[in-house]
């Protein structure tokens, strides 16, 4: 039989399909005390992770990832990818026992450890979803569903990589050790700020990471409560210069 195929229109695109994206990060300062209630300083980055939601009949997801990559990292995240995704579906409630929907993630950031590859993916899923099930989600929801992606990644984490990745800019965060919710201000600079961030091409572990500077905090709380305090001086004094475009 003959088919005829034409180009989609984008307005027949946007019918078909819920599409999303979400910013890279860099942490400027504080990438381990964050997760011990210290203030962090982190950078959301133009470059960003896409995702779109199209359905299927077949029920269940599938995902296509064409994000770019360094050598394994995608192969070596896989079942933390499964685990995010599913989370992110749990707290969307969205239904796929009769009919299923495929993802498919793009976009220019790179994935590699240390710019918020999990976490702009998260937030890119968690907006593709909102958008094609007109779910009603406001910025503070969607950072909410992320952080529950970010959970498939990291066991349990500080939520300064989702919200940097959901609201982009400078962000000001602050960790609640109680299990309520951080505390974050989005600072505005007077201009855009360039940023050089340079990889080593190892794909590492954050999980593992933490939990190794967890144990030595553990064996020596004194040289720990040195360097925070030291720190805590130190990004004071980081945010007054950030603000002030004292590069």
């Amino acid at each position: 039989m003959a088919m005829n195929y034409r180009a989609a229109t984008s307005q027949e695109e946007s019918e078909i399909m819920g599409t999303g994206s979400g910013k890279g990060k860099s942490i400027l300062f504080g990438e381990h005390f964050v997760v011990y209630g210290l203030p962090a300083l982190a950078a959301g980055i133009a470059s960003e992770t896409t995702a779109s939601v199209t359905r299927k009949e077949e029920p269940g997801w599938s995902l296509e990832d064409n994000r770019p990559e360094m050598p394994g990292y995608k192969n070596k995240k896989a079942e933390e990818q499964r685990v995010s995704v599913e989370k992110i579906l749990d707290f969307c409630d969205v239904d796929l026992t009769k009919s299923g929907i495929h993802i498919e993630l793009g976009g220019n950031l790179v994935c590699a450890s240390g710019i918020g590859a999990s976490a702009a993916s998260c937030v890119a899923i968690a907006r593709a979803l909102n958008d094609e099930f007109e779910l009603g989600m406001d910025d503070s929801r969607i950072n909410a569903a992320a952080y529950q992606g970010e959970m498939g990644y990291h066991g349990t984490p500080s939520g300064i990589d989702n919200t940097a990745s959901t609201f982009g800019g400078l962000v000001w965060f602050t960790r609640d050790l109680d299990g309520g919710a951080p505390d974050f201000e989005i600072l505005k600079l007077k201009e855009p700020v360039h940023l050089v961030i340079a990889s080593t091409g190892i794909t590492a572990s954050t999980k593992n990471v933490v939990g190794d500077v967890r144990k030595k905090k553990d064996e020596n709380p004194e040289w720990f409560k040195t360097v925070a305090d030291e720190y805590l001086h130190l990004v004071k004094h980081a945010r007054a210069a950030l603000v002030d475009l004292d590069l």
